[in-house]
């Protein structure tokens, strides 16, 4: 009994779906636009995650060592800053290795050779290059260096750190971040209103049309799980066919940015990208629509019911 109903209901409902053929089209076109924007999001946030991550690999601190100080001591205050939680890596650059590295930077000025070899020793010191694993935390893995319980600043063994040069672009990048994930849930919340509230105003037309059939059905006794189902039924629809011109339409949208966002921003393709996650964002898009067309529809039709 129970399965009859059912297939009655979802018969009903598809009946109803190519039957009202303007209103059905003009509340697909809606749901398309709808999961559009939802997808160019998963896009927006991809391509910003990515460009991100690039600028984070490249923020990092230096920390230069006096002349005098032993390699040895170096290498020790190395391996307790590779032992706190905060640091990815911290790399070693030697004397000889800052020098070979400031010649070849300077191949072309004759004038600073010149000078350099006038000096007749190495006047750089070695140095430490440290990557946090993220940029909020540089600033404890600086005061870590400063702290008395390392001994390198007490014992003048640090020559210069250069994170406050770099304060202001970490900072800005960790905000950057921060507000970043905080734009987009927000997007995407109004995005979501805002197709419920679409999508129940659409129901409530379709209902409308269907008036004097509902009102026929609720004289003769239908429940109002039976009233109910075939709008419920055309909602989900809705999202499922919107989902699938959506999915369709991101094909040529991201082959012709495609080419833009590698050369923009750094390398990562839209369309690869597309189609290397192609399942995991059609089951966004499928289940957005499913969900949203199911709520607006049980919205409108329990307020019109009532």
């Amino acid at each position: 009994m129970i399965w009859t109903d059912l297939r009655r209901i979802i018969k009903a409902g598809i009946t109803n779906f190519w039957r009202t053929g303007t209103v059905s089209l003009s509340s697909v076109f809606i749901f398309t636009v709808t999961l559009y924007f939802l997808g160019s999001l998963i896009f927006l946030q991809a391509v910003l995650d990515y460009t991100l991550t690039q600028i984070k690999d490249r923020v990092d601190v230096n920390t230069y060592f006096t002349i005098a100080t032993d390699e040895s001591k170096i290498l020790s205050i190395k391996k307790k800053l590779e032992a706190l939680p905060e640091v990815a890596s911290v790399n070693y650059t030697s004397r000889d290795e800052a020098l070979a590295q400031f010649k070849k930077r300077h191949e072309n000025d004759y004038l600073t050779l010149q000078a350099l070899d006038e000096l007749g020793d190495n006047p750089l010191g070695a140095s430490l290059n440290i990557k946090a694993k993220d940029p909020s935390q540089y600033e404890s893995v600086v005061r870590f260096l400063q702290s008395d319980s390392l001994g390198a600043q007490s014992g003048g063994l640090i020559d210069k750190i250069n994170y406050n040069q770099n304060k202001s672009v970490i900072e800005r990048l960790s905000g950057i971040i921060n507000g970043s994930k905080k734009i987009g849930f927000g997007v995407a919340f109004a995005l979501a209103i805002l197709s419920i509230l679409i999508t129940f105003n659409t129901i409530r037309l379709v209902i409308y049309v269907a008036r004097e059939e509902i009102g026929i059905m609720q004289l003769v006794g239908a429940n109002d799980s039976y009233v109910r189902g075939p709008f419920i039924v055309g909602g989900i629809m809705y999202g499922i066919f919107s989902a699938i011109f959506a999915l369709i339409l991101f094909v040529p949208t991201t082959i012709w940015f495609g080419e833009t966002t590698t050369s923009f921003f750094g390398g990562i393709n839209i369309f690869d990208y597309y189609m290397s996650n192609f399942l995991e964002i059609a089951f966004i898009l499928l289940l957005s629509g499913v969900l949203l067309g199911a709520i607006s529809s049980v919205l409108a039709v329990r307020k019109y019911l009532k």
